[in-house]
């Protein structure tokens, strides 16, 4: 048996055994970079000693005002330093983080609030009116408002409801912070796009987001004392876990409120900002700035970007400028970013149009992944011969603890013990993953889920139509928008300016259809609208 087979002695105690959690990642970085930069934004500027305290204050406000561990948080925030301050201090208090989309219409952000049970809800004063509007449909208890204003921005407080610096006033700088006695312990609350009716809440746990933070350092070449530009809503998965990762690597957080061409050349330019995340909107937009917005700087500035693959002329157009561009792939339910692109040196002498190519792939898994790969329906891995398609499955810590009152999805997800990411997608012989298609008929509008479904159901609810199908039409600037193909009943008219109006009046801005094709759908002998036909005629 050898001498490992008695454990004497050898059990867990408190010295050689202590739960994941990024809030260790900020603990620290108070003690070892205290006066390094932590978050910019404008003219906050605060060091990691005052962000420290700031986060400690605001946990110990929580506290105070009777949020109990377990008890969820919401935020409804652009990228500003509040929502960055929450996504520690409301974990430092045992409480759970829930950060909802600010796009999101009244009816949508009610049922969130509803669902999750959210105990208090810190709002900038742009969304304050959808969300007083939510509270009021609610059908459970209303949570405590808490205005974050930012007067730089032109947004003051309301004078309604106590503020988010008033909040932090009242918090002791002394507050011990609630850690989590076991690392399954819930960290964060987020909701799905709503692909298949109600959006699902997926919940993370403190081990997956620590282990994530550790996977990202890895994967983005990351050295001590990043400057990282939050352009990816932090309300996306956490904003990908770029907040909670930060810390670990004494790096600068340059918050961005508005994205902007010129916002993001001047943290490059005046912050010296060297990590992004962002969609290929993005992308495009940096490509097709302005001359007045651009600035000049020499170095590399290193990007991820997910959501859809980057266009060749894009991912060619943007690298002449000094951005190096990494294709990762993720969903809520992973934390984020799990594959990446994984760039090898052999395919440095291919020609532009073969690099970008290989580049739109969704690649290999992260680190702290245990297997990513594609299987067919009986989950078998497919042949890696870059046709074959299957779906992405993946395991690993960096996965979900489920749906939220929803036993029934969450086992759907799971079966087979892998997730089930509903992408199809072929592998190559190197064993990069590329989606081929997407089985619940996403579309992804600047780095926006929109469920094709909910469009159709909304549309379908005008009294002039008979049938809708709703597919993604490519579009320049937000990569695809919703294009809806209607056929009407006999006998009733209404105009593609109406039926767009109809849709608004119902649906989030981003998700109404940007045009309406008046036609007979095409149908399989079953009845089944035949979408990939019409898709054909968007890309004719």
């Amino acid at each position: 048996m050898g001498w490992m087979a008695d454990e004497t002695g050898l059990g867990k105690c408190a010295a050689n055994y202590v739960p994941l959690t990024p809030l260790s990642h900020l603990r620290r970085a108070a003690q070892v970079f205290p006066g390094r930069l932590a978050v910019v934004y404008g003219a906050h500027r605060k060091s990691y000693a005052e962000y420290h305290a700031r986060v400690t204050q605001l946990a110990s406000a929580l506290a105070g005002m009777g949020i109990a561990p377990g008890d969820v948080v919401a935020t409804v925030l652009p990228n500003i330093p509040a929502q960055v301050e929450a996504s520690f201090g409301v974990p430092a208090c045992g409480a759970v983080l829930n950060t909802i989309n600010t796009r999101l219409d009244t009816d949508t952000i009610a049922y969130i609030l509803d669902h999750g049970g959210a105990k208090a809800v810190i709002v900038d004063p742009q969304f304050l009116g959808p969300v007083e509007e939510a509270i009021a449909a609610m059908d459970g208890p209303a949570p405590t408002i808490i205005e974050a204003a930012d007067d730089a921005a032109g947004h003051p407080a309301s004078g309604r409801h106590l503020t988010y610096e008033d909040l932090l006033a009242k918090g002791d700088p002394g507050f011990d912070w609630i850690m989590p006695e076991d690392e399954w312990e819930s960290l964060s609350l987020n909701y799905t796009s709503g692909t298949t009716g109600r959006p699902k809440g997926v919940v993370y746990h403190h081990r997956g987001a620590y282990l994530m933070t550790m996977g990202t350092v890895v994967s983005w070449r990351m050295v001590l004392h990043p400057v990282f530009m939050a352009i990816v809503p932090l309300f996306h998965c956490n904003g990908w876990n770029h907040t909670w990762m930060m810390p670990l690597v004494g790096g600068t957080v340059v918050c961005c409120r508005d994205i902007t061409p010129q916002a993001i050349y001047n943290g490059i330019a005046d912050e010296g900002v060297t990590h992004f995340g962002g969609a290929p909107i993005v992308l495009n937009m940096i490509v097709n700035a302005p001359a007045e917005a651009r600035r000049d700087f020499d170095h590399i500035v290193e990007v991820f970007t997910a959501g859809a693959p980057p266009a060749p002329a894009t991912l060619a157009g943007i690298e002449k400028l000094g951005f190096n561009v990494t294709q990762v792939y993720g969903l809520t339910e992973t934390y984020g970013h799990v594959t990446e692109c994984l760039w090898n040196a052999d395919w440095d002498g291919l020609g532009q149009d073969e690099k970008a190519g290989i580049k739109a792939r969704q690649g290999v898994g992260f680190p702290m992944m245990e297997d990513v790969t594609v299987v067919d329906e009986t989950m078998t891995p497919i042949p890696r011969d870059g046709t074959t398609q299957g779906e992405i499955v993946m395991r690993g810590n960096s996965v979900m603890k489920g749906y939220l009152k929803n036993p029934a999805a969450t086992e759907e997800a799971f079966k087979g013990g892998y997730f089930h990411s509903g992408d199809i997608a072929i592998q190559h012989p190197d064993s990069y993953v590329q989606i081929a298609d997407r089985m619940k008929d996403i579309i992804i509008s600047g780095g926006e889920n929109i469920s094709s479904v909910e469009v159709e159901a909304t549309l379908m609810a005008h009294p002039a139509v008979s049938l809708c199908a709703v597919v993604a039409k490519p579009d320049d600037k937000w990569g695809e928008v919703p294009c809806a193909f209607v056929e009407l009943i006999d006998g009733q008219s209404v105009t593609e300016a109406e039926l767009i109006a109809f849709a608004r009046e119902r649906l989030a801005g981003f998700k109404t259809p940007k045009a309406v094709v008046f036609q007979e759908l095409p149908k399989t002998s079953t009845g089944k609208i035949q979408k990939f036909e019409l898709r054909k005629t968007l890309h004719a």
